[in-house]
């Protein structure tokens, strides 16, 4: 079996964490926005979660939130930086998303908000999350799709095409909504369902966006990046391009996230089958005419 490329350096991904530890807080909107709609599709489902896990935990908020759900009897937080594990308020675990340590069946929840986009073997990772989960088992999560940051990816290739002839990898390539239901199925999901969200957020200026980029510790960590400095030049540059092609009427920038939500079960006997096919009993002919 041959590995998956290594698109992502998790070494340098779990440094910058780490020193986003004590700024992620300050910038963790987009964090908040994916927690509460985890939140909200949980809280319609009608029975009991004893286990979870919460893969990717950052800095507990989602921890916390899930611990107020009456459905919910305890909560395992785990993420690669043993520094954002001390902030989840419940047992924690500084393990790899990508090599879970957990045995066959035993949980009966996984949760992930904005952390699956960074693993290299995202199928080999679904994978072993649906292996985790007891049978009937849920998965719920949120990771940002490829249409996230397309204006800083568009302004930096301008920027260094004009000023170097040439232009490196600056934004990661991640997941399109319909190649993740491709990959619940793959996995063995039951049930798989994914949808969308774009989130436009205003910034002062690139500069401002890349900065809170930064304290979020989600700046540029592709392993194929350019390991040349940047100039002040290309990043003086960049501020006028983005100010020129994304700014409102204000003056200030925006910037684009999309928010891919997935939601698979382990198998069970139990649950809903979808029928097969011609087995319908009215025709659509006869509800909408001819």
């Amino acid at each position: 079996m041959t590995n998956p490329p290594e698109i992502f350096d998790r070494v340098l991904l779990r440094k910058r964490r780490r020193k986003a530890v004590h700024t992620i807080e300050t910038v963790d909107y987009l964090l908040k926005y994916a927690h509460e709609d985890i939140v909200d599709r949980l809280s319609v489902i009608m029975r009991e979660f004893p286990i979870v896990l919460n893969l990717g935990a950052h800095h507990g908020d989602l921890t916390n939130r899930l611990k107020d759900l009456s459905t919910i009897t305890d909560v395992f937080s785990l993420d690669s930086v043993f520094e954002m594990v001390e902030k989840n308020s419940t047992l924690g675990i500084n393990g790899d998303e990508e090599l879970l340590p957990f045995a066959a069946e035993c949980l009966d929840l996984v949760v992930s908000s904005l952390s699956l986009q960074f693993v290299n073997d995202l199928p080999g990772t679904l994978l072993q999350i649906r292996q985790c989960l007891k049978a009937d088992g849920a998965f719920v999560a949120a990771l940002l799709g490829g249409e996230s940051l397309t204006e800083l990816r568009h302004v930096f290739l301008m920027a260094e095409e004009e000023l170097y002839g040439g232009a490196s990898p600056r934004v990661a390539p991640f997941a399109d909504v319909r190649d993740m239901g491709h990959l619940l199925q793959r996995a063995g999901f039951a049930l798989p369902v994914t949808d969308r969200d774009v989130l436009k957020v205003r910034f002062n200026s690139a500069t401002h966006l890349m900065k809170e980029l930064q304290a979020m510790g989600a700046s540029n960590v592709l392993s194929n990046r350019s390991r040349i400095h940047n100039s002040k030049a290309l990043f003086k540059r960049v501020d006028e391009l983005y100010a020129e092609y994304y700014s409102d009427d204000d003056g200030r920038v925006y910037a684009s996230f999309e928010l891919i939500y997935l939601m698979g079960w382990a198998p069970h006997p139990d649950q809903q089958k979808p029928l097969r096919p011609g087995s319908g009993a009215v025709n659509l002919k006869d509800v909408f005419g001819k």
